[in-house]
């Protein structure tokens, strides 16, 4: 057969495992390679090549990489807890920065069982067990699962719609991980834990520097929302997808519904009330791709007007530079998610003009013609409160210098805290990419694969000009609505389904298929008692406040 890799091409007799070919036609890759792109997968490392094709080595570089990394090492650990802290069970719940932040069930963490876990992880690198992948069938996993106490594993199997599936045994440990793995435990070497009362943080590599764990960045107003969002799970008895699932057979999803979106009312309210507190002049929104901010900030006037005060709703996006004025990425495409996409010079002019009681001519963006208008027009502010949305808003260069007693920055992202089970979390990236899938097919005339073309720029320009800004936030709103995915379902399954396995974004689309497949959809019953003025109205539609949706 016929191998190829990085214009490399040879013959083989006998079929070669990955690791094999990648040693003969790309070994500069050999130490660094975690798996290799085959058509629309992935095939691991020590999976054999049985017919032509062209590999493409995994780096960690690529986003898959790191998921194969993650993977291989959170088996690792719950090895590890399950040998150092026998009878104990393990949640891991959300990221938080280059790291996965874990908490007992039982019990607080404490630094006893971070150095035992710590100890017991390092040993089990050395031992090098491999990861054996077996075909089960669901009846065989369930019983599995219910004998060693995972009830969680067990009432999510329950809803899978296919009855066989590949389980992957290490060190008399069976998990199930819905993904490619490492061939071994001794390919997982760069990692550190560290105690985050009432949990702690697994600190895994960052994309620079794969040789060792990142440098722990503290985040403990994130930390503080994500805390909330458990907390607001934990009285709704929902954390994870089972628990949808049998909310929505027992026909509860319309009262579930209307308690999670009391909850955001509640949340927008108490930030309208210390805006008003904090007395500012000037109010900026800022958040990630399909945070649901535009929304978010008509909700945030409508409560200041509740308050007495009377906001003016302006978009960062009218101070967009013209197209042929817009910085490059290296493919030559223009940047969009950069702060110079901005005229900042102007917005930062209109602002002090605003907030020193002049009339401004305000500009507006033509997105048809993808520049400016020719006419703006003229705004003064006097005794209202400017409030300015867009993905910058937090960014120092925007308000550096104006007197902070007259600023409030609020940053909004959807930070779900909703697992498929207590070892397998739903990433938010994913989560905003399934909102974006479906707003953009809904009110863009974007197919899904478009979509996913642009998700790694979108996703790089966050990592640049939004994530380091995050704690600069003076109120946090997390926009995450526990009954989403069941909603997102009916309208993004069939889209990512009809991607074809020779599409470059087969793989990302299975990924979310992967999740979508856990979750049974929403009633129609369910979906009448989504409120026109939902968060999520902003990617479904039938959101009152803007025309077209």
């Amino acid at each position: 057969m016929k191998i190829r890799i990085m214009k490399n091409e040879a013959e083989f007799a006998s079929p070669p495992t990955v690791r094999e070919a990648v040693a003969a036609l790309a070994p500069d890759y050999l130490s660094s390679a975690l798996g290799c792109f085959c058509g629309g997968g992935v095939m691991e490392l020590n999976q054999r090549v049985t017919e032509d094709c062209e590999l493409y080595p995994i780096t960690f570089q690529n986003e898959e990489g790191r998921r194969i990394y993650e993977r291989s090492i959170r088996f690792i650990l719950l090895l590890a807890v399950r040998r150092a802290l026998p009878g104990i069970r393990l949640r891991i719940e959300h990221s938080i920065g280059y790291g996965l932040y874990a908490r007992l069930l039982e019990r607080d963490m404490t630094a006893q069982d971070i150095r035992a876990l710590q100890a017991e992880m390092e040993k089990i690198v050395q031992e090098d067990l491999p990861f054996v992948r077996e075909t089960w069938t669901r009846q065989q996993a369930i019983a599995y699962f219910t004998q060693i106490g995972w009830e969680d594993k067990t009432r999510l199997l329950s809803y899978r719609p296919y009855d066989y599936f590949n389980v992957y045994c290490c060190g008399s440990m069976a998990e199930y991980f819905y993904g490619a793995m490492l061939p071994s435990t001794g390919h997982v070497k760069a990692f550190k834990l560290r105690l985050h009362k009432p949990g702690m943080v697994l600190q895994l590599p960052s994309p620079a520097d794969p040789t060792r764990p990142a440098p722990f960045v503290s985040r403990p107003k994130i930390l503080s929302v994500f805390a909330q969002s458990n907390r607001w799970c934990n009285i709704l008895e929902v954390q994870n997808s089972a628990d949808l699932n049998d909310m929505t057979v027992r026909g509860e999803l319309p009262a579930f519904i209307r308690v999670n979106e009391a909850l955001h009312d509640q949340s927008i309210g108490e930030i309208a009330q210390g805006i008003a507190r904090r007395g500012a002049r000037a109010v900026f929104v800022a958040g990630p791709s399909s945070s649901g901010k535009t929304t978010f900030s008509h909700r945030l006037c409508i409560h200041m007007r509740v308050l007495g005060l009377q906001p003016v709703l302006i978009s960062l996006d009218d101070f967009y530079r013209d197209r042929d004025a817009l910085p490059l990425e290296k493919d030559g495409l223009p940047d969009l998610e950069a702060l110079s996409a901005l005229d900042v010079p102007l917005l930062r002019a209109c602002l002090q003009g605003l907030l020193g009681g002049e009339t401004v001519a305000m500009p507006r963006f033509d997105f048809k013609m993808s520049k400016r208008a020719a006419e703006g027009y003229p705004l003064t502010l006097g005794d209202r409160i400017l409030v300015m949305e867009g993905i910058h808003g937090l960014n120092p260069a925007l308000h550096e210098g104006f007197d902070p007693r007259l600023i409030a920055k609020v940053y909004i992202s959807e930070l779900t805290c909703l697992n498929l089970d207590h070892h397998n979390r739903i990433r938010t990236t994913d989560a905003r990419l399934l909102r974006r899938i479906v707003r953009d097919h809904q009110f863009r005339a974007t197919p899904p694969e478009e979509t996913l073309a642009m998700w790694n720029s979108v996703r790089r320009g966050e990592e640049t000009w939004i994530f380091p800004y995050q704690e600069n936030a003076d109120f946090m709103f997390n926009s995450a609505l526990h009954y989403e995915l069941p909603v997102l379902k009916r309208y993004a399954y069939d889209l990512l389904m009809a991607i074809p396995e020779s599409s470059p974004y087969h793989l990302a689309a299975r990924r979310l298929i992967k999740i979508l497949h856990y979750i049974l959809p929403a009633t129609d019953e369910s979906m009448r008692d989504i409120p026109p003025l939902s968060l999520l109205r902003e990617f479904i539609g039938g959101c009152t406040l803007y025309p077209d949706k």
